[in-house]
């Protein structure tokens, strides 16, 4: 399916990875998560149709779907993509795919073993190669096709167009072993991820020379090692042919020729009915017909009770029929017309319909996930309190099962950015934010200076209780002296008049003042017995540990929130939350420490220190007031609305996509968060808002990988800034990192023990959680439609296709579908 916004090439940047959905559209345990160990959560199983080798026919041809031809055959360039990862698969070495659990698994089709051998005084992997591999050339593959790599993509020498060099620059040399079949790989320093290197490999052919790897393998690939070569590339046909590989030395593939062809994804439905694709992958919208076909299977006939016409009442229809044969001729003409069109859709509904019912749909859920993306740049969402609001606002089990439920598959929402439900290493990671909580996410605005009425104050120069504003405070008293006495001059009468206005406008307050305080009085004596407590003021509440929010004289805070006329003019509101002061600061503490963010002394870590404060489930002491759980007006600061810019793909596919964004933007309006959608079509939607940061909000998505440390750095590392002011992001388009998650990635790319360095991944994900930047929703669902006769295909989850096991049961008979396609 196609995958809007996400960049050309990271798909092979994170092996086979990044999206965001046209057709549906990236921690350790903390308060309220399970403890120990990794979770017990599985993944959702692949559904391929499994069959042994032996039931299944050899012969015929497959026609797969894809979004469109690949620009280049070479996996290491920046506009690879989708279709290079999975054209590339049939065709090269892929030394340890990732099996359905999300684990890089030895390959025996290319080693025969591949380990550490050596850890002191440096690390040394042995690769044993399988003594029958070759290219299709006949040379075998030896350490030369190892060497030639390495060299390509050390990023020593910039001649090579490469988008990547992960790994390949920790390798200090590469030898040849005790034969030519044993390639012994020396690194400079450790490095965890050494089975994500070499895969794809390439001939010695392809990387040994900038030339060659820059244009020899864009629209070609001359020398393969895979069950499958390349016979052709039609670029009018829209069709990348491959063939069965005669030198291939291990299980013969099964089919004589499969097809990747280039299919829109709004083309899709049509080109499963008239027999152009075996196989595709297909949205929701598709998936309901392929079911509705199958189901009314057993009608005799008869036309379908859905798709065009089938909402016409029996009333319209006959109101139709008399206009169609009535004495108004222009009338009757346009009706006739209309008939016509619908009586023609109608039949070509019900061929498509028949033709379906030779389809299944294989679901899974797809090896990557949604989330929502904070871009912390610039803006109200450059604060950390601010970022942490939106995600405490969202209900995410809303979210995963608008998409999830109405197919069928488990809609929970994600809890780690570094691993998926089911990979090893996978912990619910989002207690270190918090649960969805709409009260502490308005504190957390209050806290930011984000309130009901803020819109309407004018900007303040400084930040309270500095020295500019006390200058400020003590210029503007002297300002009022001054302007006083020339007022006290214009007469009695305008100060009387004055005096009346301000009495009139002071009743005016005061009598709201009231009315409000009795309203949320009344509410309050609905709630619990604390709430209840908030208009009591008095010594005795604080000595027994109670503080009212916005009511402590912190410095820099305007005055007294007892101070009636102060707090009049100030803005503030006339609600306090009462909070356990010990309770609070114990909870606060309590979740940094979980999240490793402070020991257990209780001092932060300073690569953690961040503006407005820890994620906790209160606000600090100080705090200005809240406004109400269903805030009755759009918060504002400073004389601006607390509005952010959400920009969502327009394109036909994306859906169910901007559902879900239409869901969050509700959401946020709870907490008093203005939201302005912006829908932009999907081929501009990553490259002009994503990319370049053009947004406040956004939906897409990362992929799944084996190997976090490697992929995710990339992703979520700090921002640099260039020297022409601007910022290195890298791949982390949120534009938000620590240093700390830094080094936890850099510690977890060297520990060679892979449970240690598990746990490493844990830490930096439950910062990635607390610094609100990137907040997981729901794993993709997979739908893929499947010729009903084909065997070891289908919604694959987390594995590689193994294209040689890939055919129809048993033998087709002549006239069959898959002969007729030939």
């Amino acid at each position: 399916m196609s995958h809007v916004g996400v960049p050309r090439g990271t798909v092979r940047k994170r092996r086979s990875l990044a999206l965001l959905t046209t057709g549906v559209l990236t921690i350790p345990v903390l308060a309220g998560c399970s403890s120990g160990g990794e979770e017990t959560s599985r993944g959702v199983p692949q559904d391929i149709a499994p069959a042994a080798r032996e039931t299944v026919a050899d012969g015929s041809t497959v026609n797969w779907a894809v979004d469109a031809l690949p620009a280049t055959f070479n996996a290491f360039q920046a506009d690879a993509d989708s279709a290079t990862t999975r054209i590339t698969g049939a065709l090269l070495p892929t030394l340890f795919p990732m099996d359905k659990s999300g684990q890089p698994k030895l390959n025996p089709d290319y080693l025969e073993s591949a380990k550490v051998i050596e850890r002191e005084p440096k690390q040394v992997v042995l690769y044993k190669l399988n003594q029958q591999a070759v290219w299709s050339d006949g040379r075998e593959i030896g350490a030369p096709d190892f060497v030639a790599q390495w060299r390509a993509l050390s990023g020593k020498d910039s001649a090579f167009w490469t988008a990547r060099n992960s790994g390949y620059e920790r390798i200090e040399k590469i030898e040849r072993g005790a034969d030519d079949l044993q390639v012994r790989v020396t690194f400079s320093k450790p490095y965890a991820d050494w089975r994500s290197l070499f895969s794809p490999l390439y001939p010695k052919e392809i990387t040994g020379s900038p030339d060659t790897f820059n244009d020899g393998a864009r629209t070609t690939l001359k020398n393969t090692a895979g069950p499958f070569v390349l016979r052709s590339v039609s670029t009018s046909k829209g069709t990348v042919t491959l063939a069965r590989n005669p030198r291939w030395w291990g299980d013969k593939a099964k089919l004589d020729t499969l097809v990747f062809r280039a299919v829109a994804a709004k083309d899709r439905t049509q080109a499963l009915a008239d027999g152009t694709v075996d196989v595709a992958d297909i949205d929701a919208a598709t998936a309901d017909r392929i079911t509705l076909a199958r189901r009314d299977r057993g009608n005799n006939g008869q036309q379908p009770a859905h798709g065009p016409g089938s909402e016409i009442t029996p009333a319209a229809a006959l109101r139709s029929w008399a206009l169609a044969h009535g004495s108004d001729e222009e009338a009757a003409e346009i009706a006739q017309a209309a008939r016509e069109k619908n009586r023609k859709a109608v039949v070509a509904y019900a061929t498509e319909q028949k033709a379906l019912r030779d389809f299944a749909v294989r679901k899974s859920l797809e090896p990557a996930y949604t989330q929502l993306a904070l871009n912390g740049e610039s803006g109200p969402l450059a604060d950390d309190r601010v970022r942490r609001a939106v995600a405490r606002a969202l209900d995410r089990q809303e979210l995963a099962q608008t998409v999830l439920g109405p197919l069928g598959l488990p809609a929970k929402p994600l809890g780690s950015h570094l691993a998926l439900a089911g990979q090893p290493g996978y912990k619910d990671g989002s207690g270190a934010l918090g649960d969805q909580n709409t009260k502490e996410a308005q504190a957390l605005l209050a806290d930011a200076g984000w309130t009901r009425g803020g819109a309407a104050q004018l900007p303040k120069d400084t930040k309270a209780g500095s020295e500019a504003e006390k200058k400020g405070d003590k210029d503007a008293k002297e300002d009022k002296d001054t302007k006083e006495g020339a007022e006290a001059e214009k007469g009695t009468a305008e100060d009387a008049k004055k005096d009346e206005d301000k009495d009139a406008k002071t009743e005016k307050s005061e009598k709201e003042s009231k009315e409000e305080k009795a309203d949320e009085e009344a509410e309050d004596e609905k709630g619990d017995k604390k709430a209840g407590r908030a208009s009591e003021d008095s010594a005795a509440s604080r000595d027994e540990g109670l503080y009212i929010v916005g009511e402590d004289n912190k410095p820099g805070a305007q005055a007294p929130a007892h101070a009636p006329a102060h707090a009049s003019a100030s803005g503030a509101s006339g609600l306090h939350v009462i909070a356990p002061a010990r309770t609070a600061a114990a909870q606060s503490a309590a979740l940094l420490r979980q999240a490793g963010v402070v020991g257990e002394d209780g001092t932060v870590a300073a690569q953690d220190k961040q503006p407005g404060g820890a994620a906790g489930a209160y606000a600090p002491v100080g705090t200005a007031a809240p406004a109400p759980a269903a805030a009755k007006g759009q918060l504002g600061k400073d004389g601006k609305t607390l509005t952010l810019r959400f920009v969502l793909p327009s394109g036909p596919g994306s859906q169910s996509l901007r559902s879900v964004g239409d869901k969050i933007a509700t959401m946020l309006e709870k907490i008093g968060i203005g939201t302005e959608i912006t829908k932009v079509p999907d081929e501009s939607y990553f490259k002009d808002h994503i990319a370049s940061g053009e947004y406040d909000l956004a939906l897409y998505s990362w992929p799944a990988t084996a190997y976090p440390a490697t992929d995710g750095r990339p992703i979520y590392a700090k921002p640099e800034p260039a020297t022409d002011g601007s910022l290195l992001v890298e791949q982390n388009y949120t534009r938000v990192g620590t240093d700390h998650i830094d080094q936890l990635f850099d510690q977890a790319a060297a520990e060679l023990d892979e449970k240690a360095a598990r746990e490493l991944m844990k830490q930096a994900d439950a910062r990635i959680w607390a610094a609100a930047g990137s907040i997981p929703l729901f794993q993709r669902p997979q739908l893929v439609a499947v010729d009903k006769k084909l065997a070891n295909v289908g919604a694959f989850g987390f594995a590689a296709p193994r294209y040689q096991d890939i055919g129809f049961k048993n033998r087709q008979a002549a006239g069959s579908p898959a002969d007729r396609k030939k």
